[in-house]
């Protein structure tokens, strides 16, 4: 965004608002309605990524390299609904922006950088899953936990210095006629790219990634069945090999999950970046609700991980029902066995 120092005097708002808040067209029942609906979704995201977060920290049978990359993403998801989430429900409602254009900045940078994270996560996800499944011999030589914590590191960094980079040097809005007034005088904490901007963010922030992961699955997935096929051709396996086909079974039922995640990533978070990128060909007509539905889209990911997490890995409805029976304070709670099926 274009943020300058420029007094409201200086300028003419007439075409903008005086900065002050317009008055809100919605009655007071729908605004409490829309309240209580979203709080509800961040209450979900709070505490559902929470329950991940503790349930892999503590549990050292789940310390797993796949199982870190989900906790990095629980982690994403946690302060994206403890940190932006709320500012965005106030912004959306009241079609205001109460907190100052400095906040903006900060509130804005964030929210990028953390979908970014999420984006970054999820292919480091579909790589450690590609070597699981596609050359099971070599994963535990490849994906090492140095491997996983530089990943991290990675998927963290990156997303934090571009999303900074961009939205503190003012680049992305560069050009956008009358964009330095509409700050100057609105009071709603525009968001507007600029069509280069919107380009890049669009192609190296989600399509590409995007791209990269559904080419990796479709690969798991083939060599999947290629291993389904072959294993039910062999003759019935012996006590010693059981172990192994267990193995590449709760792989392959990891990577289903998995997949699942990733697409429901980007099918919710599409229409947003898709917004973002044909927005300035059209003048940016994007209508605010629209703009600010399709966000609120995108945030309903976070809401979902751990959902989808509890409905498909058992370990986790156990792990939940420890936290929630208040097991995490006995003794050796660490070391219980999570994948006991009569635990």
């Amino acid at each position: 965004m274009v943020f300058l120092n420029t007094s409201k005097d200086a300028v003419d708002c007439s075409e903008f608002g005086n900065g002050s808040c317009p008055a809100n067209l919605r009655p007071a029942s729908v605004r409490g309605a829309i309240y209580i609906f979203i709080s509800g979704v961040i209450i979900i995201t709070i505490l559902g990524n929470l329950a991940i977060i503790i349930s892999i920290s503590c549990f050292r049978q789940l310390h797993s390299p796949t199982n870190f990359l989900i906790l990095s993403m629980a982690v994403t998801d946690f302060l994206l609904g403890f940190f932006i989430m709320p500012y965005s429900m106030i912004r959306s409602v009241e079609n205001c922006w109460y907190f100052g254009m400095t906040f903006c900045k900060v509130h804005y940078s964030f929210d990028l950088m953390l979908c970014l994270v999420s984006i970054f996560h999820l292919c480091s996800v579909a790589v450690d899953r590609f070597y699981a499944i596609c050359y099971p011999l070599h994963y535990s030589c490849k994906i090492t936990l140095p491997v996983i914590r530089l990943l991290i590191v990675l998927c963290w960094s990156a997303p934090a210095s571009f999303a900074f980079g961009l939205v503190f040097s003012e680049a992305y809005a560069s050009g956008i006629k009358g964009y330095e007034v509409l700050v100057a005088c609105s009071s709603s904490c525009p968001v507007m790219f600029n069509k280069l901007w919107g380009i890049v963010v669009f192609s190296f922030g989600f399509f590409i990634p995007g791209t990269v992961m559904i080419g990796i699955y479709a690969k798991i997935f083939d060599v999947s069945k290629k291993h389904l096929k072959a294993m039910k051709s062999e003759p019935r396996s012996s006590g010693d090999e059981k172990p192994s086909r267990l193995s590449r079974s709760k792989d392959r039922k990891a990577t289903k999950t998995l997949s699942i995640v990733m697409g429901f990533f980007l099918l919710c978070w599409f229409p947003c970046f898709i917004t973002i990128l044909i927005d300035p060909f059209i003048g940016f007509s994007t209508p605010t609700v629209l703009f600010d539905a399709l966000t609120w889209f995108g945030y309903l990911n976070s809401s979902c991980n751990p959902l989808i997490y509890g409905f498909f890995y058992p370990w986790f409805q156990k792990a939940l029902r420890c936290i929630l029976l208040g097991k995490t304070f006995r003794p050796h709670f660490c070391t219980a066995n999570l994948f006991l099926e009569n635990q």
